[in-house]
C-alpha cells in the first residue's frame, strides 16, 4: 500500500522473495536432489507469508508464479532478485495490482545492456537528456564505511519502445562505495521497477529485500539450525520446513526485547509461554 509524505507516494509494505535450499535434504538412494522453499517475506514485520517447494536453484522461475498465486499482495511491492527478473513474473504482479522491483542482470541480455550503456552515457553527461531523482546514504559500523547512491531515471519511453516490458516505470541504479580499512570497494546495481516513487523512497526498498536474508534464511540457519537437520523423507523436508517458518511468525510476534533464540528455548522449557505464543 502507498501513503503520502511531503506530496510523495512512499512505500508501506514490501514482499522479498527468494529461495533457499535445504541441504541436508537430498537422499543418496535414487541421488534425490535437495529441495529449494521459496518464500515470500514481509520485510517491515519480519513473517512468512508462504513458501513453494521446487527441485532447484533454477526452477524459481516455475515457483514465483504458484508462490503469488497463493498470496493476496494488492498495494504491496514485491522484490526479486535477477532470478526473478522474468516478463511473466512482473505481468503477474502488475495484474495482482501489486508493484515491482526486479534486480537486473545478465539473464535478461540486451535489457540489461541497454540499460547500463544509456546509464553510463547520461552519468557521463550530467543526466542532462533525462529526468531523474537520486538521493545518497551514508552508513558506518564495525570500522566500515558505505555510501550509497541512488539513482532513478523516471524516463523510460526508449526503453518501453524497445522491450515492452510489462508496467515499467523506471530504471533504478545504486552505486555502492564501502571503505573498510585501507580497502575500498565499488559496486554497480541496476533495478527495473513500476514504482513511481523519488530515489528517497525507492532506496529503502532495495534495501528491504535483504530482510530475507538476513532476517529469514540466515535466522533459519543459525537458530533453527536448517543446514544441519536431516529430515529427508519424500515430503518430511517441505513440511518440516513450513513448520519452521510457522514457529518463526510465532516467535517473531512475542512482545519483549528477548532474542529470538532465548524465546524458543523458554517455549521448550515453559509450556504456558508455548500456549501463549500459540494463542496469541
Amino acid at each position: 500500500m502507498l501513503r503520502r509524505l511531503g506530496g510523495v507516494a512512499a512505500p508501506a509494505g514490501v514482499i522479498a522473495i527468494d529461495g533457499k535450499t535445504v541441504r541436508r535434504s537430498y537422499q543418496e538412494k535414487g541421488k534425490k536432489a535437495a529441495i529449494h522453499m521459496v518464500s515470500a517475506f514481509a520485510a517491515r514485520q519480519r513473517l512468512v507469508l508462504g513458501q513453494v517447494k521446487v527441485a532447484d536453484k533454477s526452477n524459481e522461475i516455475v515457483a514465483i508464479p504458484k508462490l503469488l498465486d497463493l498470496l493476496a499482495i494488492e498495494g504491496a511491492i514485491v522484490t526479486l532478485d535477477a532470478m526473478g527478473c522474468q516478463r511473466d513474473i512482473a505481468q503477474k504482479i502488475i495484474d495482482k495490482k501489486a508493484d515491482y522491483v526486479l534486480a537486473l542482470k545478465g539473464n535478461q541480455g540486451t535489457l540489461r545492456e541497454d540499460v547500463e550503456v544509456f546509464a553510463a552515457e547520461q552519468k557521463a553527461n550530467g543526466f542532462q537528456d533525462t529526468t531523474i531523482s537520486r538521493h545518497q546514504t551514508v552508513d558506518g559500523d564495525h570500522g566500515r564505511i558505505e555510501i550509497r547512491t541512488t539513482t532513478v531515471i523516471h524516463d523510460v519511453a526508449w526503453l518501453q519502445d524497445r522491450h515492452d516490458w510489462p508496467g515499467l516505470k523506471g530504471i533504478v541504479m545504486v552505486e555502492s562505495t564501502r571503505e573498510i580499512g585501507e580497502k575500498t570497494e565499488f559496486e554497480t546495481r541496476f533495478y527495473i521497477t513500476s514504482l513511481l516513487l523519488l530515489a528517497a523512497q525507492v532506496g529503502p526498498v532495495v534495501r528491504s529485500h535483504w530482510a530475507v536474508e538476513n532476517s529469514l534464511h540466515w535466522v533459519m540457519d543459525m537458530i533453527f539450525r536448517d543446514d544441519e537437520c536431516r529430515v529427508r523423507t519424500e515430503h518430511a523436508p517441505a513440511n518440516f520446513t513450513t513448520i519452521k517458518h510457522m514457529a518463526h511468525n510465532l516467535i517473531r510476534k512475542t512482545p519483549g526485547k528477548d532474542s529470538l533464540r532465548l524465546r524458543r528455548k523458554v517455549a521448550a522449557w515453559d509450556d504456558d509461554f508455548l500456549a501463549s505464543l500459540i494463542t496469541a
